[in-house]
């Protein structure tokens, strides 16, 4: 999707997003504490979401790990951050950009440097994930840590055919993105987590015609009503039980700065 599609498509889903993306109760709490655990963060840790939408995850971390900065919110969907409160928290601060923005240094942060940030479901919108990842790189203090969290190049969602193969061809390799941290002067590595989902049939299909995937705005109305139709006979079950796989690349800027 181009960059101004997938602004369009979040602006659209704003105010019902997080009605639509949350899975369950228990989603949000263990995707955050993964990153939490994944990026080591620390009290005295700068923080940023790159990608954040409303504000789901590092609202979390927020509450779970009361970090003495505000962690930055940043997305280009004013829309989507709105969705944050007016005012915003005490411990989120919105900043409207995009990966781009802050990599190209178009738009300044709050903070000089950050020590830890994560993109989360979000790196398949840069349209040059290299030189977005290498920008965003050179924001880290020595010692900082970037997380991107995505999905694998497969996945075993009850989608419709269409949409899983037009996943397929959309979704970026996570050895690719690894190996574009290294060439980013981080230390980088690659692992996966995993989570079962239980989602009601209906929940799920409402999801679905409300295209809570970007891939679902490649499609028109009727092609998602066909597909709707296609997961109605493959899965009569319901409640839908699959499983949430995601590969977490780390980077880490050495402790001496380059």
């Amino acid at each position: 999707m181009e960059g101004r599609d997938v602004r369009g498509h979040y602006e659209e889903l704003a105010t019902e997003y997080d009605e639509h993306w949350v899975y369950g109760p228990d989603y949000i709490p263990w995707m955050s504490s993964r990153i939490a655990e994944a990026l080591r963060l620390g009290p005295t840790d700068r923080i940023a979401d790159i990608g954040s939408g409303t504000g789901l995850f590092a609202r979390e971390v927020a509450k779970q790990f009361r970090p003495r900065h505000p962690i930055l919110c940043v997305d280009p969907s004013e829309a989507m951050l709105d969705q944050l409160g007016t005012p915003p928290p005490a411990d989120l601060t919105p900043v409207i950009a995009s990966a781009e923005d802050i990599a190209e240094g178009r738009t300044r942060l709050p903070y000089e440097q950050l020590d830890a940030m994560w993109l989360k479901e979000s790196v398949h919108h840069v349209a040059d994930p290299a030189r977005t990842l290498r920008g965003l790189a050179d924001q880290l203090a020595p010692g900082g840590r970037l997380l991107v969290v995505m999905l694998p190049a497969t996945i075993q969602y009850p989608l419709f055919e269409a949409a899983l193969a037009r996943f397929e061809e959309l979704q970026p390799d996570p050895a690719v993105i690894e190996g574009h941290l290294r060439a980013a002067g981080l230390e980088a590595g690659l692992s996966h987590v995993e989570h079962e989902l239980r989602v009601d049939r209906d929940k799920y299909l409402g999801m679905v015609r409300a295209r809570y995937m970007s891939l679902l705005s490649t499609f028109s109305d009727s092609e998602i009503e066909k597909g709707i139709d296609e997961i109605r006979v493959a899965h009569p079950e319901p409640v839908l039980v699959f499983p949430d796989r995601f590969a977490f690349v780390l980077g880490r800027r050495g402790e001496e700065s380059e």
